[in-house]
C-alpha cells in the first residue's frame, strides 16, 4: 500500500461509496528524527568536506536504442556534481530553521579546497577535534558528497495540441556526523529525493528554449539537496491529510458544520450520540469521526482506540470474513481499506512517540 498516496486511494474511495459523502481536512504533527542526539549536544557545525569541482558540468549518458513511450519524442539522462558550498550553507539554513538545536554555525571554507583530485575522505580524530574546538561546537555534520541525475523529456500531448518538457532531477546528497569524542563518523546518512520542473508550448523549439537550463538546474538542485538530510537529524512536522463522514443523519451533518467551523467540542457529543445507532454503517462513520476528534486533541491511544472500533465494524460492514483474506481489496472493502490505512497510521505515531519524546526532553516534551 505504500506505494499509493493517500490522496489517491481516497479518490477512489469516494467514487466506489458515492452515496455517502467524506469530507478532506489536513493535520500537522510531529515525527521524530531517524537519529536521536543526547540532550546535551546543543551546538552544531555544517562543513563542506567535498572536493571543489570548477569545471562542474552535466555529462550525456549515450544513447541506447530503444521505442519512444507514448507521446515522448525525445529522452536525455544526464549526470553531474552539485555544488558544495551551495548545498552547504543550504543544510545549515535549513537545519536552524528547524529550531531544534541552540545554535547552528557554518565552516565556510571547503576542507578540501586544495585538493588536486577530487576524493572522499573521511574526517580523522585530530580534524574534528580541531574543527570542534574553534566553532565552539559539541557535532561536526559535513556534506561529503552531492550528486546528480536529470532525465528530460518532451512530449506531444495532442488532446491539447501542446508540446510538454519535463526536468526530472534526482539529487543525492551524502553526509556524515561526527562527535568529537569519537573515532570516525557517528553516522552516514544516504539519501535522495526529486525535484522537478514543466514547460509547455504550442512548439517544440518554444519549450526546448524555455527549459531549464544545466547550470541553473545544477544550482537549485544543489540548494534543495541541503533541504533533505534535515529529517535524519531533527525532528519535524508533517502535514496529513485526514478525512470525515460527514452524511447518514442530521447529527453528521450538523457535526461536519461544527468542524468547518473549528468547532469541535461540539462535533463530538453529536458524533457519540450517533454511535449509538443500531445502524452499522452509522457506527463505523461516528467511530472514526471520534477517533479523528481524539487525534486531533492529540490524545493518540484514544483515538486508536476508536479507529479500532471503526475498524471493526467496517469489517462486517463490507463482510470482509466472507470476501479476500489474504490482501485488502479497495474494490471490494472501501471502508474496511480506508479504516485500515487510518489504523496504521495511528498505530506508526503511537510506536513513534517515545522515542519524539526522548528527542524532545530537551523542550521539557513541550511538542
Amino acid at each position: 500500500m505504500a506505494k499509493y498516496s493517500y490522496l489517491l486511494i481516497l479518490t477512489l474511495i469516494f467514487v466506489l461509496v458515492s452515496c455517502q459523502t467524506i469530507e478532506q481536512l489536513s493535520i500537522d504533527y510531529m515525527v521524530p528524527a531517524d537519529i536521536s542526539f543526547p540532550s546535551t549536544l546543543k551546538r552544531v557545525a555544517i562543513v563542506n568536506n567535498v572536493s571543489s569541482n570548477p569545471d562542474n558540468e552535466m555529462i550525456l549518458e549515450p544513447k541506447k536504442d530503444s521505442l519512444s513511450k507514448g507521446n515522448e519524442l525525445k529522452r536525455a539522462i544526464t549526470y553531474g556534481n552539485g555544488i558544495p558550498s551551495t548545498t552547504t550553507e543550504s543544510l545549515a539554513k535549513a537545519l536552524s530553521e528547524a529550531n531544534y538545536f541552540d545554535e547552528v554555525v557554518i565552516c565556510d571554507s571547503a576542507l578540501r579546497a586544495r585538493d588536486i583530485l577530487p576524493r572522499e575522505a573521511t574526517l580523522s580524530k585530530e580534524e574534528v577535534e580541531k574543527l570542534a574546538k574553534n566553532l565552539d561546537v559539541d557535532v561536526i555534520i559535513s556534506l561529503e558528497n552531492i550528486q546528480l541525475k536529470a532525465v528530460r523529456a518532451i512530449n506531444f500531448i495532442p488532446e491539447w495540441g501542446i508540446f510538454q518538457g519535463t526536468t526530472d532531477a534526482k539529487v543525492y546528497p551524502t553526509i556524515k556526523v561526527y562527535l568529537p569524542s569519537r573515532k570516525g563518523p557517528m553516522v552516514t546518512i544516504n539519501t535522495n529525493d526529486s525535484i522537478y520542473w514543466e514547460e509547455t508550448g504550442r512548439t517544440e523549439a518554444y519549450v526546448l528554449n524555455r527549459m531549464i537550463s544545466d547550470k541553473e538546474l545544477i544550482r537549485e538542485s544543489s540548494d534543495f539537496a541541503g533541504t533533505i538530510p534535515v529529517k535524519y537529524l531533527a525532528p519535524y512536522w508533517k502535514t496529513a491529510n485526514r478525512f470525515i463522514y460527514s452524511s447518514g443523519s442530521i447529527e453528521m451533518r450538523d457535526a461536519a458544520v461544527y468542524v468547518r467551523e473549528k468547532s469541535w467540542e461540539k462535533a463530538l457529543p453529536l458524533w457519540k450520540n450517533a454511535y449509538q445507532s443500531k445502524n452499522e454503517k452509522q457506527q463505523m462513520r461516528s467511530a472514526l469521526n471520534i477517533a479523528l476528534y481524539y487525534e486531533i486533541q492529540d490524545s493518540i491511544e484514544e483515538s486508536e482506540r476508536w479507529a479500532l472500533k471503526a475498524q471493526k465494524i467496517a469489517r462486517k460492514v463490507d463482510k470482509v470474513d466472507t470476501k479476500l483474506k489474504d490482501k485488502l481489496d479497495l474494490s471490494r472493502m472501501p471502508n474496511y481499506y480506508f479504516i485500515s490505512l487510518y489504523v496504521d497510521e495511528l498505530q506508526q505515531r503511537i510506536s513513534n512517540l517515545p522515542k519524539l519524546s526522548a528527542q524532545m526532553c530537551r523542550f521539557n516534551d513541550d511538542f
